[in-house]
């Protein structure tokens, strides 16, 4: 009877030796991911008001684990039953991806100055904080899907590699996924309240000596941050989207010369996607448009 239990134990330990080696084996692999999973949802929760990062932030939190609960299942069962629908569902979030960052960057380029009557008519828009919000929490967990999908999936093959039984596999990746949500989410929530910090610094230090100052650098700093991971978020959405293409489309694997460096690769490769799909997308809007009329 005793040895039984003390067996059973041993089994416990095994397993939970296979899962710990297993999750870091995942978490290194998928590092790559997560500096573009945390710059790219450090943009998309930054823009609110100050009263409305929290509220925000924890909603696109949410919708994160949710896109997990739905996609981890889903990948098992996939993965059992018909491993190619995985690659297939990479793609297409892969070109959501692109299109994303192809088309902030075609925003940005030729973003015209708007007349008067335009500049009245979006503050408008703007100040129906909850239908614009309700659309920018959306995009966020749309984005935080396809990145999701792919932290699952090499979590997934990592485990997979390893050969490990079924129950180590899903423990694994299951928290390789959660960590990966609290750990960009927590760093996010520490970037959105840097100015509050600030604020917090200079009051403690009646708004002179070290405290005081660094309160100010900090409370300075946050526009510049936001800039930055605006920049960073958008080239990550393309970067992310290369390396979906490239990896998974054998075609453009061997297209592509192995002499040029796999950034540049990944992100012309995720270019050009993103401009069809851009092109595609505007065709499509102003076919629409007709129909309408």
């Amino acid at each position: 009877m005793a040895s039984g239990f003390f067996a059973i134990l041993d089994d416990i330990a095994a397993l939970m030796d296979d899962v710990a080696m297993t999750s870091k084996l995942a978490t290194k692999k998928t590092a790559g991911i997560l500096g573009d999973d945390l710059a790219v949802n450090a943009e998309k929760a930054t823009g609110f008001l100050a009263s409305r990062e929290i509220p925000v932030l924890w909603a696109i939190t949410k919708g994160s684990f949710i896109n997990k609960l739905i996609i981890l299942p889903v990948v098992f069962v996939l993965n059992w039953l018909y491993p190619p629908a995985i690659k297939a569902a990479l793609i297409i979030g892969g070109v959501y991806l692109a299109y994303e960052g192809v088309e902030k960057i075609i925003e940005y380029l030729f973003h015209r100055a708007k007349k008067g009557e335009e500049v009245i008519k979006e503050s408008k828009l703007e100040e129906d904080n909850e239908n614009s919000e309700k659309a920018k929490v959306s995009s966020a967990i749309k984005t935080d899907f396809i990145l999701s999908l792919e932290i699952v999936i090499i979590a997934l093959g990592t485990a997979m590699e390893k050969q490990h039984e079924l129950i180590t596999q899903i423990i694994s990746v299951t928290l390789v996924a959660i960590l990966a949500t609290v750990g960009v989410y927590g760093i996010v929530a520490l970037i959105v309240r840097m100015d509050d910090a600030g604020f917090y610094l200079m009051r403690k230090g009646n708004d002179k000596g070290f405290l005081s100052s660094l309160g100010g650098i900090l409370i300075k700093a946050l526009p510049l941050v936001i800039k930055f991971l605006a920049v960073v978020g958008t080239i990550a959405l393309i970067l992310v989207s290369g390396s979906i293409f490239l990896r998974n489309i054998e075609y453009i694997h061997h297209l592509i010369p192995h002499s040029i460096p796999s950034t540049i690769a990944e992100f012309g490769v995720g270019i050009a996607f993103g401009l069809v799909a851009v092109l595609l997308m505007t065709g499509f809007k102003k076919v629409k448009g007709l129909v309408k009329k």
